[in-house]
């Protein structure tokens, strides 16, 4: 099978499960790519939600304890599993123990980790109001980013193409407008496949353009390449040549998507982190580190489109 490089659109270290090493696990590997003090561990003065579900699964119980940090409430769920595990869930942590484990282990396991706990609810609670707040763009008049720029949607779209861009699709300014051939009723489910849809394009089109000026430039071209939707990485590329570059990177500036492109190329000649594999990087795209900083600040959360 092919060795496979990933650039990841946030730290490994913000997976929303763990199994602690000192139950029977091991950590995740550490990334290129880390998220800042924003998702850092919350201080005393920050209070996590850590309410009861609406509904527990079938024999799992609710259980609360104290913490150097602050309570933390808990659905705990017995299994055959051979170690604890905790995973941040649409209901808040749930802990995943053996039968034959005392309550007074499981607590302990909660205490010792209870800074990561308490960072990753409100890494997964904030993700989960900038996505509600989200649902709002869907609209007619609402935006969404665009190589960088705001664009501004409208429907009721008489034409019979699904979409119409009004301005340059390859230099998009502030203002221009996407028109789509939607009922100006339309729910936001619907909104958001079309812009998808037409964003997915733009995608393959801008990507595509880049790869060609790479090769006339500096004479890399990978084997083969298409689109990716994953939700952990923005690009990939593997020891036969294939590169992946995940599509919602069209949202960014040119120098963005530039930096994910000559980073995935950089893979061809180097399938490691090293040194060599840096200054290959910087040779296709010598503004490299502002670009990887930037990228360092966003997490998925941050995109308009999950």
């Amino acid at each position: 099978m092919a060795k496979t490089e990933q650039l990841p659109l946030f730290d490994a270290g913000y997976a929303l499960s763990e199994t602690p090493a000192a139950f029977g696990g091991t950590l995740g590997p550490t990334h290129d790519l880390i998220t800042p003090s924003r998702h850092s561990t919350p201080t005393h003065s920050t209070q996590i939600k850590t309410e009861p579900p609406p509904s527990l699964p079938p024999g799992a119980k609710w259980r609360e304890i104290d913490t150097p940090h602050q309570a933390i409430g808990f659905t705990l769920v017995r299994s055959k599993r051979r170690s604890i595990g905790l995973q941040i869930t649409d209901d808040g942590l749930r802990v995943t123990a053996p039968q034959w484990v005392g309550l007074g282990q499981i607590d302990d396991a909660v205490v010792q980790k209870a800074a990561w706990i308490l960072s990753k609810l409100a890494h997964y609670q904030n993700r989960k109001q900038r996505l509600a707040m989200a649902q709002t763009q869907w609209r007619c008049g609402g935006q969404i980013a665009y190589l960088g720029r705001q664009i501004t949607l409208a429907l009721g779209h008489p034409g019979t193409a699904p979409h119409q861009f009004e301005g340059n699709d390859l230099q998009p300014a502030p203002g221009n407008v996407l028109h789509l051939n939607l009922p100006a009723h339309a729910d936001h489910t619907r909104i958001r496949d079309s812009v998808d849809t037409w964003l997915q394009a733009r995608a393959r089109h801008w990507f595509g353009l880049r790869l060609d000026d790479f090769h006339a430039k500096f004479g890399v071209m990978p084997k083969q390449w298409r689109l990716s939707a994953a939700a952990t990485r923005w690009g990939s590329c593997n020891s036969a040549g294939h590169i992946m570059l995940n599509w919602r990177l069209v949202h960014f500036e040119p120098a963005i998507i530039d930096y994910v492109i000559a980073h995935e190329l950089a893979h061809l000649r180097f399938m490691n982190h090293s040194r060599d594999f840096w200054q290959e990087v910087e040779r296709l795209c010598p503004p490299f580190k502002s670009a990887r900083d930037f990228l360092r600040g966003h997490d998925p959360a941050s995109l308009p489109l999950l």
